[in-house]
């Protein structure tokens, strides 16, 4: 199991470095979004910590994993609100991605857990 995220999660920790400074300036026009974009970026980045605490005990796994598609819904909808442009699709093309792979998995190893 960790071989298959691990690509994923490599892709999300280096995605999570590009353009914060650009982030932070588009946001800062509208002090909510500020906010709202930073607590967004620290909470994918513990969605990701959490994703690495897998441990191959499939309980876990499927409680980290549904709690990672949740995080990433709402990531969505800030980084939708809040953010503009190709960072803006960016952004929201790689947190979408991970929220409809990891669904996939609880939808086909996560039954009844």
């Amino acid at each position: 199991m960790r071989r298959s995220i691990a690509r994923p999660l490599l892709a999300a920790t280096a995605f999570l470095g590009l353009g914060a400074g650009v982030a932070w300036a588009q946001a800062s026009a509208d002090g909510t979004c500020a906010r709202d974009t930073l607590v967004a970026q620290s909470m994918q980045r513990q969605a990701i910590d959490q994703l690495e605490q897998t441990d191959g005990d499939e309980a876990k796994s499927c409680r980290i994993w549904r709690r990672h598609v949740e995080t990433m819904r709402r990531v969505a909808a800030v980084y939708g609100r809040c953010l503009s442009g190709s960072e803006r699709n960016e952004r929201l093309a790689q947190v979408q991605g991970s929220e409809k792979e990891f669904s996939g998995l609880l939808k086909t190893r996560c039954r009844g857990q």
